[in-house]
């Protein structure tokens, strides 16, 4: 199955453990994945207006570094994947607590508000009613943080409660069912899967070490890539519900562990080199937490 990589994911996925993207290896790169420089050099522009990373040099001799809010949302997003790991494991169950956030931030304030709510959105919580978001998750700091860098905290209120009612609906598993859509989470695992499967058949065929000659290198890379999008598609739209709320077999458990799978063997099949790409080293501790290292 293929898999459109956007052209900003593929210098996300390439950022190394120093928080910078070599431009040489991103624009290489991009080309095993049929794009075109002119593609990379607009979407550094956009990155470098955005003001997401800062670049130094020019042409395929330059460097990306990201900025201090770059590397702050890629820190959540590993917080966040781990969560799942964990959760597939067992190791995160819920203890029957729901998390609610109220808000009445004023019209005067209204792209703050906006903002406030799509972040609400973003850390998976789902509206109760206008103003009332959510989450099975204790996600108050991560909330917080949001609201302070809005300066919007005061207009916020936080309570959680085990005793969550939707007219006569009470029970956890049919509040979660009504309140996210799940059908459409668990479509995109199902992908996940449908995209990893292939891979990883590939990875257990092709095991020779990368430094050997006529190695597979540029396709692991690749894949690499092609994996980490398709994971981040899935991942962004899933708010984490605890198992105990899931229905069962829940598809994000099985893609998750034949994603990790795929990233254990590249990591083991990977040379020194790519070992500095910051993927390789995040996924594969993920890997090692989906097989309980």
């Amino acid at each position: 199955m293929g898999v459109h990589v956007p052209t900003r994911m593929l210098v996300e996925a390439l950022v190394r453990t120093d928080l910078t993207v070599d431009a040489g290896e991103l624009y290489a790169t991009a080309n095993l994945l049929d794009m075109n420089d002119q593609q990379v050099r607009l979407c550094i522009k956009r990155l470098v207006a955005e003001g997401r990373f800062v670049q130094e040099g020019r042409g395929r001799k330059a460097i990306l570094r990201a900025t201090g809010s770059t590397g702050r949302a890629m820190g959540l997003d590993v917080e966040f994947v781990t969560h799942a790991y964990r959760q597939d494991a067992g190791l995160a169950p819920w203890d029957g607590a729901w998390h609610l956030v109220a808000f009445t931030v004023p019209e005067s304030a209204r792209p703050a508000r906006d903002a406030l709510r799509a972040a609400l959105t973003l850390l998976g919580g789902a509206p109760v009613h206008g103003g009332l978001y959510v989450s099975a998750n204790p996600w108050e700091p991560h909330v917080e943080e949001h609201a302070r860098r809005l300066d919007v905290l005061g207009h916020v209120t936080f309570l959680t409660t085990r005793d969550l009612r939707r007219g006569e609906e009470s029970d956890p598993v049919a509040l979660a069912r009504a309140m996210w859509p799940l059908g459409e989470i668990a479509e995109r695992y199902e992908r996940l899967a449908a995209v990893a499967e292939p891979r990883l058949r590939f990875l257990q065929e092709h095991a020779e070490p990368s430094d050997k000659p006529g190695s597979s290198e540029p396709r692991r890379l690749t894949i690499a890539v092609e994996l980490a999008a398709e994971f981040t598609r899935a991942m962004e739209a899933d708010p984490l519900l605890p198992p105990e709320l899931l229905p069962r077999p829940w598809p994000g458990a099985r893609a998750r562990a034949l994603a990790a799978r795929c990233w254990s063997l590249l990591e083991e099949q990977t040379g020194k080199d790519a070992g500095a790409v910051r993927l390789f080293g995040l996924y594969g501790r993920l890997s090692r937490l989906a097989a309980g290292a």
